[in-house]
């Protein structure tokens, strides 16, 4: 009678609590997402929760961490994906799905691993970083490999009779689905929706945080205040990035050798020295030179 009592009390408490996290995902509104890009696909299969840490606890973050991961978005040009309340929870879910999961499969192997589930914890509260990290370096990396050839196809159109707005147009018409086209394209929508060209240029130089876009930024901005020439600022900023582009390549070959030099201490000269050692103790042992009776043993063995 105890066990039929206990049993549906520990029913009964399961079912409380998933109406209670039923009636609290329900309260969450709806957010109008008809202007904003789709997440990518691990914060979609978590969304609800998402959704539902952010109404609750969103309030709590701070305005400075919340500028700083906005900048951090901007830079990864996720912006428009994630807001840095649903970033900041998308870690702490991160931390807790890592968490308990490894929890639960130490609790299933014959030692206890619970312990783990703490650094797993840590390691999935850091794991949306580092995607964060990777997809910035990444989308940095695609921008500056393009940017000359943007800047050539600007230069055209600039020689050709147009202005900045017209060649940056022909840019983003004549050129393939890029992060910098992107980037020029909502540099465009901001000029249509009334600011002005510097401020256009500036947030995209924001956002970016790359060194080269800002310099560029500079010049253009720079040359249309003064009156001077684009053609040739242009043509001269690109041909500057392709040697930067061709120097920093030259810096990655050089670096090589130094990077293979610790696989090849740890892995390649051991087992080379083993090989080469191996065959030089069988000929001392085969001609009598190693007359030491348990290595000897050893070697003929198992004949």
């Amino acid at each position: 009678m105890t066990a039929l009592w206990i049993s549906l009390l520990f029913g009964g408490f399961i079912a409380l609590a998933v109406w209670l996290f039923y009636t609290a995902l329900n309260r969450v509104p709806d957010e109008d997402r008809h202007f904003l890009d789709r997440p990518a696909l691990g914060f979609r299969l978590v969304w609800p929760l998402i959704q539902a840490l952010v109404f609750y606890c969103g309030h709590w973050m701070r305005e400075s961490h919340e500028q700083m991961t906005l900048a951090r978005l901007k830079k990864a040009g996720v912006e428009y994906s994630l807001s840095p309340q649903q970033f900041f929870a998308a870690k702490c879910i991160s931390a807790i799905v890592f968490g308990v999961s490894v929890a639960l499969i130490g609790q299933l192997m014959p030692r206890s691993l619970a312990l783990m589930g703490v650094f797993a914890a840590i390691g999935g509260y850091f794991y949306p970083e580092l995607w964060l990290k990777e997809l910035s370096a990444t989308r940095t990396t695609a921008i500056l490999r393009t940017l000359p050839f943007y800047l050539d196809v600007i230069t055209l159109s600039v020689e050709a009779g147009s202005n900045l707005t017209g060649g940056l147009t022909q840019a983003v018409q004549k050129t393939s689905d890029s992060p910098l086209r992107r980037e020029f394209s909502r540099v465009l929508r901001d000029v249509r929706s009334g600011k002005t060209r510097a401020e256009a240029l500036r947030d995209l130089a924001e956002r970016t945080g790359s060194v080269p876009i800002g310099n560029v930024v500079t010049s253009l901005i720079q040359a249309e205040r003064t009156g001077a020439s684009l053609g040739p600022l242009l043509r001269a900023q690109a041909n500057q990035l392709r040697s930067q582009r061709f120097q920093y390549a030259e810096k990655k070959a050089m670096e090589a050798p130094v990077k293979m030099l610790g696989p090849l201490v740890a892995f390649i000269f051991p087992t080379t020295a083993l090989v080469i050692g191996f065959i030089l103790l069988s000929k001392a042992i085969m001609e009598g030179l190693i007359t030491w009776q348990p290595l000897v043993w050893a070697y003929q063995w198992p004949g």
